[in-house]
């Protein structure tokens, strides 16, 4: 089990879909878990902020303002924070190849692992075909899914009153409506195939908030998850070795990467 009351060192910091300036931001739990790891390198993977949200409703409690200030303090103490936008905060895209405040700007990046991997690192919602094609609907599914988040809120402190543990009723849903899985499934896939476009042995990505860590086509792909219903970054430790950490688990339960076996990638 992990100790909160000391910090844990690794390498590379992986997080994405945080979702700043929305009332189903889980800041505290950000906070807690940015205090506990301290990395040398951090990647925010896209959707940090939520701009689609601020332009209809302002919510920015203190909370989240304190993550942002948090982010800022580990890059004044010395650590490499890159941005890679998301379709929720794609007015920093205008950006990239730009430094703001030492917090560098990338449309994708590349990350060698300590034992010689080449990394993709990008948000994934390029590979979103509603997000591309239909963006009045991607909209749409964002109110559908601000409604889920609100329902779980309900559905969390009713289950705490019985002494339940926490469930996610939009994580369920996703499990069980046919399109969605059918989505994911595709989602999945177009991401492996850029990351062999790139010869990449890894990727790592965001944007449908369902932490995963599978190889697939001889490609390790790894989804961070989110800070709205999961509660889940990647970490890389000094050897290499990346792991899932699932924050909320009462028993702070890492899920190891597994390594995938060296195949030739096409070009």
């Amino acid at each position: 089990m992990l100790d909160r009351t000391h910090h844990t060192h690794v390498r590379t910091l992986f997080i994405s879909d945080l979702h700043l300036g929305t009332r189903g931001c889980q800041a505290e739990a950000l906070l807690d878990f940015i205090r506990v790891y301290e990395a040398e390198t951090i990647f925010l993977v896209g959707d940090i902020i939520d701009g689609w949200r601020l332009k209809s409703v302002w919510h920015w409690p203190q909370a989240h303002n304190d993550v942002v200030q948090k982010l800022f303090r580990k890059v004044r103490k010395g650590a490499r924070l890159i941005y890679v936008p998301g379709n929720h905060d794609e007015f920093l895209r205008d950006y990239a190849g730009s430094t703001f405040g030492g917090i560098e700007i990338a449309e994708e990046a590349m990350h060698l692992t300590a034992d010689g991997r080449r990394m993709l690192v990008l948000h994934g919602d390029k590979f979103d075909t509603i997000v591309r094609n239909a963006r009045w609907l991607a909209l749409l599914g964002d109110c559908a899914y601000d409604f889920a988040i609100w329902l779980n809120r309900w559905i969390a402190r009713a289950r705490r009153a019985f002494g339940l543990p926490y469930w996610s009723f939009s994580a369920w849903s996703k499990q069980k409506v046919k399109r969605a899985v059918n989505f994911i499934s595709a989602f999945e896939q177009a991401v492996v195939q850029e990351a062999r476009r790139h010869e990449a042995d890894v990727v790592i990505c965001g944007h449908i908030h369902k932490p995963t860590s599978c190889t697939m086509d001889g490609v390790l792909y790894l989804n961070t998850g989110d800070w709205v219903e999961s509660n889940t970054a990647v970490v890389e430790h000094f050897d290499g070795r990346l792991e899932l950490v699932y924050w909320t688990d009462p028993s702070l339960k890492v899920l190891k990467a597994s390594k995938p076996k060296r195949q030739p990638v096409p070009a």
